[in-house]
């Protein structure tokens, strides 16, 4: 007969754990024994790890430490455990620590050995358990350090109940659990395991007077153990037969008491007898003391996410009906710490006109009064533009609302402070401002009025991909000055063209300032992941459904935004990602359709999409030039040559300057790339209102101007003045080439 055979007929198997691998070796006798098939198999370490219970795995870490250490055997008891988390059998382990020197002179071992099948004990014995592994004392605390860890971190109803389900103690196990709970003077049961769908029916509507162990628990507060089938039957003739059918040995019913109230009772039943020595019953009593505890902060919890939810829905409005032509995408994101609603909003607001308003704004702060002062300034400024007010007007009411809100009265009725207690309140009446940013749109032609009150300036992604930064006029935030102006910046978004307005939480976050903020986002933008949801969709389907519907790559977008910040479906989940959310977050993309497809994707042209920005540099904000500058390095981030992107900066750069410093009007530029990548061409014009038209100048070396044309000769391939019938229009011409390289590189 063969050694293998031999082992298999008294149940033990034979293994070999590499620990410099990470890998398991099972002969089919062990295999078996740890609830696998019955054939030779090799294993990573965590497939193996699993089917042990945590509590015995911490022991037998330490018992293989000191046989390497003492150069002796490795033996202990071992609980097997199923995908389910039940006990299948327990195993002991005789197992020899060998050392293994690797050349980089680090020390690994590996462990050869044997497991064993241990009988369990018969019906009808003692349950007196011998330990698992080493003291049964460290295991039980062991044990009970890991379930409260569990339960405290449970965090809904649902989970405390998996976890209590997935307990398993040390020496003696329940594999029927059941947790009851009242409500008036009925009893019914919440969560249970081990049991068939449907068991609970004779359960679940009980009245507390009924003989039932659970309900004497509920009603007396003091815990009832029933060691054997009689001592139930004794005690409970009445609810014995509903009991009876699920053929186990031993029940623990104890009470789930918080601040004194017994909110519930939690059933422990064994299929083995269990004698409940004043060790178990001290371990079951501090586990039904915990369960209460968790379960009760799971229905605080839950009150609170429903409050919440509830308050953030009522305040966060619907995106509305659908508008022709254009497509709405929107996510609202909590900070975390509890409070799951703040000072961020947006808002889509039909405008008696047959145009439509877009608002996002950030009240500071994320607390309580933050979202309430929220929730009242997105109604005043839905109020003030249904009225019919331009952008500028809505925005200069809402500022002077808010800063009504702000002002706390000197005194009240009651005293000087009315009769409230000072320390309580001050932060409701300290003076709070919030940024917004309000675009009225027409969906007709796609010109949009900008509004911005301290607020991050929207980006557009063109219809070829590429996003620009598009600088807006603006004015303090809301609530600082009680007369405020805020001027109104008029652009066009294109057919193709998407415009993202945000809070500065999606920017900032991670660590990150304005300027890294934005790369990151933009990096997102102008990729091209979202549009495969759109290859993907059947056609027809985004115009089919009633009310608003985003095409499914805008969404997709509106995710991935908030994904580069937050990580994986943060926008309509809590959980440890909470932890990590340093500001709420509003996001809404609003995109024009063109003619052939749908809110920024582009099928293959015969040509490339026209890239083109639009901006007015006013008489009266200099400081603008600056902007246009980075707008044209924005519109050329992906020219192939460097040098011509500086050659271009400056010549709109001097252009700009010259019509603020020699005509009395206002700059308007317009700037488009035209063509394949590498072959485009760029044409910027620079028009004003003078009719003076410019001349070529001999500055001398100290001279400040007159310098131009010199550039545009040097440095344009192309350049003119184009006479208009009021004022004039400079332009120049750039052809993309490839960078030659001045010196090799070796």
């Amino acid at each position: 007969m063969r050694t293998e055979d031999v082992l298999a007929a008294i149940a033990t198997g034979l293994w070999r754990w590499d620990n410099a691998s990470g890998t398991v070796t099972l002969d089919s006798e062990a295999a078996r024994l740890l609830g696998l098939p019955a054939e030779p198999v090799v294993l990573p370490e965590v497939a193996v790890r699993s089917r042990f219970h945590p509590v015995d795995w911490n022991e037998i870490n330490g018992i293989v430490n000191l046989a390497v250490a003492e150069g002796t055997l490795a033996e202990a008891r071992l609980r097997i455990m199923d995908v389910d988390g039940r006990v299948l059998r327990t195993v002991r382990s005789r197992s020899k620590p060998l050392e293994n020197r690797a050349p980089d002179g680090t020390t690994d071992y590996e462990l050869i050995g044997t497991i064993q099948e241990i009988a369990e004990p018969q019906p009808g014995t003692t349950a007196a358990h011998t330990p698992i592994t080493g003291d049964w004392r460290r295991s039980r605390e062991a044990f009970l350090l890991d379930a409260g860890r569990a339960l405290a971190e449970a965090r809904s109803t649902a989970e405390v109940l998996r976890v209590a389900a997935s307990l398993s103690m040390p020496g003696f196990s329940p594999d029927g659990l059941a947790v009851f709970g009242v409500a008036g003077d009925r009893l019914s049961i919440i969560g249970h395991h081990g049991h068939d769908p449907g068991d609970e029916g004779p359960f679940s509507d009980m009245p507390l007077e009924t003989d039932y162990p659970a309900a004497e628990v509920v009603r007396t507060g003091r815990a009832i153990y029933l060691p054997t089938p009689e001592d139930y039957k004794r005690r409970f003739p009445a609810a014995w037969p509903l009991a009876q059918r699920f053929d186990r040995f031993s029940w623990a019913f104890l009470p789930l008491i918080v601040a004194g109230r017994t909110m519930g009772a939690w059933m422990a039943a064994f299929k083995h007898p269990a004698s409940f020595s004043p060790d178990e019953r001290s371990v079951l009593t501090t586990v039904a003391r915990m369960l209460a505890q968790a379960l009760q902060r799971a229905v605080v919890a839950e009150s609170e996410r429903e409050l919440t939810t509830g308050l953030q829905r009522s305040m966060m409005p619907q995106l509305g009906p659908e508008i022709p032509g254009m497509r709405i995408a929107a996510r609202y994101v909590p900070t975390g710490g509890g409070l799951q609603v703040g000072g961020d909003w947006y808002d889509m607001i039909p405008l008696p006109s047959g145009r439509f308003a877009l608002v996002i704004g950030d009240v500071q702060g994320h607390d309580v009064r933050a979202a309430g002062l929220m929730g009242q300034l997105r109604i005043a400024v839905r109020a003030y533009a249904s009225e019919g007010h331009r952008p500028d007007a809505v925005l200069s009411r809402a500022s002077r609302f808010l800063a009504g809100l702000c002002s706390s009265p000197e005194s009240g009725p009651y005293g000087d402070d009315g009769g409230r207690d000072s320390d309580s309140d001050s932060d409701f009446q300290s003076p709070r401002f919030a940024t917004c940013l309000y675009v009225e749109c027409d969906p007709k032609t796609g010109m949009l009025e900008v509004a911005r009150a301290g607020h991050p300036d929207p980006a557009i992604r063109m219809a070829d991909g590429t996003v620009l930064m598009r600088p807006t006029a603006g004015g303090l935030p809301l609530g600082i000055v009680l007369d405020t102006d805020y001027p109104t910046t008029r652009f066009t978004l294109e057919p193709g063209e998407t415009m993202m307005l945000c809070t500065d939480g999606l920017i900032e976050t991670g660590g990150h300032d304005l300027d890294t903020g934005w790369a990151r986002l933009r990096a997102v933008l102008e990729s091209d992941v979202h549009e495969s949801a759109y290859d993907e969709q059947v056609p027809g389907a985004r115009t089919a459904a009633a009310g608003h519907v985003a095409p499914p790559h805008l969404e997709r977008l509106a995710d991935l935004l908030v994904q580069a910040v937050h990580g994986p479906s943060s926008h309509h989940t809590t959980g440890p990602l909470a932890d990590r959310r340093e500001d709420d977050i509003a996001v809404v993309l609003l995109c024009r359709e063109s003619a052939d497809r749908g809110a920024g994707t582009t099928l293959p042209h015969p040509a490339r999409p026209v890239r083109r920005t639009v901006l007015t540099v006013a008489q009266v904000e200099p400081e603008r030039i600056a902007g246009v500058r980075q707008q044209i390095r924005e519109l050329l981030h992906d020219w192939a040559d460097p040098d011509q992107v500086d050659s271009a900066v400056l010549m709109v750069s001097e252009m700009v300057t010259n019509v603020l410093t020699h005509t009395d009007g206002d700059a308007l530029l317009v700037a488009e790339a035209v063509g394949e990548l590498g072959v485009r061409r760029l044409r910027v014009e620079v028009a004003d209102g003078s009719d003076e038209l410019p001349h070529k100048r001999q500055p001398g070396e100290m001279s400040s101007s007159g310098r131009g044309v010199l550039l545009m000769e040097m440095l344009a391939d192309a350049w003119g003045v184009d006479p208009r019938g009021e004022g004039k229009s400079i332009w120049f011409e750039l052809h993309e080439q490839s960078k030659t390289d001045a010196d090799p590189v070796f």
